[in-house]
């Protein structure tokens, strides 16, 4: 065969050759992990931050309500008489908000989410949710189908209700309990902004390490314990998620100069067994003066505070 025979078909293989490399090459780039690019095109789908601003307020008094998520079965016999109550007390002297600490639909299925919304569609005052790493298991658009009907104005993942005295900063996970770096950015950020105001982050967990009931277990972000705990102006974390017996753990408390705010769950106990459940909530009163009162009431109890577990504290605006 001669030269100019063959080379027809050397320029033929030649290019399957060289087009072969080239998808093998394409496709290797496509199938890369790029963990900031995930993390980046799950942000992108939540809802943008909102904000809520209330002036004129000098005292506060708010009610918070925690884990629900009830199982074998979704029933919220605790979680209506606790709204119950909260209404009742509402008539009497007005809550500026109800806020919740998330897991109230266990596994976030439509009959949990519908039958914790019979319940929670009764509720009087604004109710401000997070989503819990039990919600984070559906998606986010069940999530906001629901609260809509929650008598809550929120329809973003994050957000900032303001008042004169202090803030509070709402951010829920998003992956099971932990944040990604660009959330954790966004509190950073808030804080910042809101400074030298007093801020309280609300979140569903606070981060590993900070209750040593089940220190494993909570936010495991670097980033956030670098430049969210090191705010100045970062006075209280409220969490919820560990279902502790207010009788038998360390609830309420400070670590480095961060009050640290458990809400404990109104369906089932965990922390430190399952032995004991009494249902209950927390209200927290804020004065003009700055002084921070937590009180805690159980079901068994209406319209009386439990002493024993108030919780009490000065804002601090340096």
């Amino acid at each position: 065969m001669t030269l100019h025979n063959m080379l027809p078909r050397i320029t033929h293989h030649g290019f399957i050759f060289i087009a072969l490399l080239a998808a093998i090459f394409l496709s290797s780039c496509s199938n890369e992990p790029d963990a900031s690019s995930s993390t980046r095109n799950q942000n992108q789908a939540d809802p943008p931050s909102q904000y809520f601003v209330h002036t004129n307020k000098e005292s506060l008094k708010i009610v918070f309500l925690g884990d629900a998520e009830p199982k074998p079965n979704p029933e919220f016999p605790n979680m209506a008489e606790a709204v119950r109550q909260i209404n009742e007390m509402h008539d009497e002297d007005p809550f500026d908000l109800a806020i919740g600490v998330g897991d109230i639909a266990h596994k976030g299925t439509v009959v949990q989410y519908e039958q914790a919304t019979a319940v929670l569609e009764t509720l009087v005052p604004e109710f401000y949710p997070i989503m819990g790493n039990e919600e984070r298991e559906s998606t986010v658009e069940r999530y906001l189908q629901y609260i809509s009907q929650w008598n809550s104005p929120v329809t973003s993942l994050r957000y900032t209700v303001e008042f004169d005295p202090m803030a509070f900063l709402f951010a829920s996970p998003d992956e099971g309990r932990d944040f990604y770096d660009q959330t954790a950015q966004w509190i950073a950020n808030e804080i910042q902004r809101l400074a030298p105001k007093p801020v309280a982050l609300v979140v569903h967990a606070a981060q590993t390490g900070a209750y040593p009931e089940h220190p494993e277990k909570g936010v495991t972000n670097s980033l956030f314990k670098e430049i969210v705990l090191t705010q100045p102006n970062l006075s209280m974390i409220i969490s919820g998620d560990l279902h502790m017996d207010m009788d038998r753990t360390n609830h309420s408390k400070m670590l480095d100069g961060i009050h640290y705010l458990h809400i404990p769950a109104l369906e089932r106990t965990k922390i430190p067994d399952e032995t004991n459940h009494r249902p209950m909530f927390r209200v927290m009163r804020v004065d003009e003066n700055g002084s921070v009162t937590m009180e805690t009431y159980a079901l068994d109890n209406p319209g009386k505070a439990l002493q024993e577990h108030d919780y009490t504290f000065e804002l601090q605006t340096e």
